[in-house]
């Protein structure tokens, strides 16, 4: 039994590492060999979980080798676009000047089905208010209306807005407050005392959210009595 969950908790870390390396992405933007390499990782880890008979290590390197298989390529890929091409594929144009490429639908086997699903999902409910329509590598459509079908931008409207708008950084996080943000925001104690004062809060452990923007704004939301 400690064998077991010892054994789960290696290759789950080692997964999880592995998909850690790959970079932030949803399911849904992997590209074609990230999908493939997601894939084996999982029927590789499940084994070694199951039976017992079959070393962990038989199961760990041949993680750790398409790990380190999807690491060259992809360091390759960023310096020759010819083979990045290969792996990854070139985004095709599927609307072009509001006409639809029928040979390059077929060529992606992308139906006329899923092109107007997509359409509606995104708010156009007809192709011809679309410009350019773009399959990507990651299979997700990128839409680009007419300029008449696009909201007018504040410039457009000729209106003078003042760029205010600033990252907040969270100093307290339900109940825990971080010491690193605070200090890189050049901050101390005092300070954060000073601003629950004003909140009419004694202690971090009563804030669910406390944030400050580089205007010096803060936002401090109190814990629900109930949590």
């Amino acid at each position: 039994m400690i064998t077991a969950f010892l054994r789960t908790i290696i290759l789950y870390f080692l997964i999880m590492v592995g998909l850690r390396l790959m970079g932030k992405r949803q399911i849904g933007e992997l590209e074609p060999s990230e999908l493939v390499l997601t894939m084996m990782l999982s029927d590789l880890a499940t084994v070694p979980m199951q039976d017992f008979g079959i070393p962990l290590l038989a199961g760990v390197i041949p993680i750790l080798t398409l790990l380190s298989l999807s690491m060259l390529l992809s360091q390759i890929s960023l310096q020759h676009l010819k083979f990045r091409e290969i792996m990854c594929g070139t985004p095709a144009v599927l609307i072009a000047n509001g006409t639809i490429q029928q040979d390059v639908m077929q060529q992606n086997r992308y139906t006329l089905d899923e092109l107007l699903e997509e359409l509606r999902q995104q708010g156009y409910t007809s192709v011809s208010e679309v410009k350019y329509a773009v399959l990507e590598n990651s299979g997700q459509l990128s839409i680009l209306p007419w300029a008449k079908q696009q909201p007018p931008s504040a410039e457009q409207l000729g209106l003078q807005l003042d760029d205010t708008v600033t990252l907040p950084t969270i100093l307290i996080h339900d109940g825990r407050l971080l010491r690193k943000n605070l200090i890189n925001l050049g901050k101390d104690i005092e300070w954060l005392q000073k601003i629950l004062k004003q909140n009419n809060i004694s202690s971090p452990k009563q804030v669910f959210l406390l944030t400050v923007d580089e205007q010096d704004e803060t936002l401090c939301i109190k814990k629900d009595n109930k949590s």
